[in-house]
């Protein structure tokens, strides 16, 4: 089986004692595509750095993350914009970008500019945009939905709404991104993956955050996919080879990597 991790942060400090060793067990897992999400102007550097010294395995997301929306969130855009000029074919997607009304509610209108802004940078480039909505997914669609004509695609990343919210985001042209939280006994993730058809779902870990059971509370990484693939497969009733190939063709497709041999 082969499967890819949509969004994993494994350039952060978190991973700076055994990184290479935990590149290898994802790839021993099957795990052989793993998709960069960038935070903020400091973590391009260490992103980049593991991007280039695993090439065909990592793949750098440039984008501003709303909780790194500061005062100085414009000069962040600008560097962005710039990045994508210089090397417009180095980043496979505009991420991660979206609105966080969980954390900080004090720059909600400066949040929703970046997120337009950036928006725009994923139709100029043709590149799929990976949104973090954390009790804000309506905030957030309704900016995808004015400018969704123009061709935007990407995932709806680590979902958490409800049924008509994720039916909302697939009729957008986007995927759910589904983590270790749909192991956990109380989530109500569970119907709507039982629900959402499976061609609409991809497979992500966010690690460092968000374990699947059995390793809950704990760091998370990239060869835990396994993990979520068997739950996935469970709450559908069909094999987990199945979820494989299915998940790994819709990320590959959102990526662009669709002529990739799987």
């Amino acid at each position: 089986m082969i499967f890819a991790d949509s969004h994993t942060h494994l350039y952060l400090d978190d991973f700076a004692g055994d990184r290479d060793e935990m590149i290898r067990r994802a790839l021993d897992e099957g795990v052989r595509y793993l998709f960069l999400p960038n935070i903020e102007a400091g973590s391009v550097g260490g992103m980049l750095a593991l991007a280039e010294k695993y090439p065909g395995i990592c793949f750098p997301m440039m984008g501003l993350h709303p909780t790194s929306v500061r005062e100085n969130y414009r000069e962040e855009l600008q560097a962005i914009e710039s990045a994508l000029e210089r090397e417009p074919d180095r980043f496979c997607a505009i991420g991660e970008i979206g609105i966080d009304l969980y954390w900080d509610r004090s720059r909600v209108e400066e949040q929703k500019e970046a997120f337009s802004r950036q928006l725009d940078l994923a139709i100029q480039h043709r590149l799929p945009a990976v949104i973090h909505t954390r009790n804000s997914f309506e905030v957030a669609a309704q900016i995808v939905e004015v400018k969704g004509s123009q061709g935007l695609k990407g995932i709806f990343h680590c979902f958490s709404g409800n049924m008509d919210q994720a039916r909302k985001a697939v009729s957008l042209g986007f995927a759910l991104g589904i983590g270790g939280v749909v192991t956990f006994r109380d989530s109500g993730l569970q119907k709507i993956v039982r629900e959402i058809p499976l061609e609409h779902l991809v497979l992500e870990t966010d690690a460092p955050f968000l374990a699947p059971v059995p390793y809950r509370g704990k760091r998370n990484e990239s060869s835990y996919i396994p993990f979520i693939a068997r739950k996935v497969a469970e709450l559908k009733g069909i094999p987990v080879e199945i979820v494989a190939e299915i998940t790994t063709h819709t990320a590959l497709e959102i990526f662009n990597l669709k002529n990739t041999t799987l």
